[in-house]
């Protein structure tokens, strides 16, 4: 990290982590961790899992589906939009091509 890095603290289930980051990504880092605490604790009190570790392993593959799942949102809806652009642009070029003739 840059020698800007700044160390904050962060709670999660009840502990302290000190973590080093940039000045920028500091509010995201902070909002990051408020989500993984709610996350934590929904998994905690639902009384299926014990175990802080395995919490957080739950919690960590829970949200890796979630963001394995926007990925592939992501990437079907760039291609719909790719393909909206492609025809688009043929239709641009045909309208230019049959006025130049």
């Amino acid at each position: 990290m840059a020698d800007k890095a700044q160390s904050i603290t962060l709670m999660i289930m009840g502990k302290e982590y000190r973590i080093l980051c940039e000045p920028e990504e500091q509010d995201e880092l902070i909002q990051s961790a408020l989500q993984l605490d709610t996350q934590m604790r929904k998994l905690r009190d639902s009384g299926k899992i014990n175990g802080a570790d395995r919490i957080a392993v739950m919690t960590a593959l829970n949200i890796a589906h979630e963001l394995e799942v926007l990925k592939n949102q992501h990437e079907l809806l760039q291609q719909e939009l790719n393909d909206c652009l492609n025809k688009l642009h043929q239709k641009l070029d045909d309208v230019l091509n049959h006025d130049a003739l």
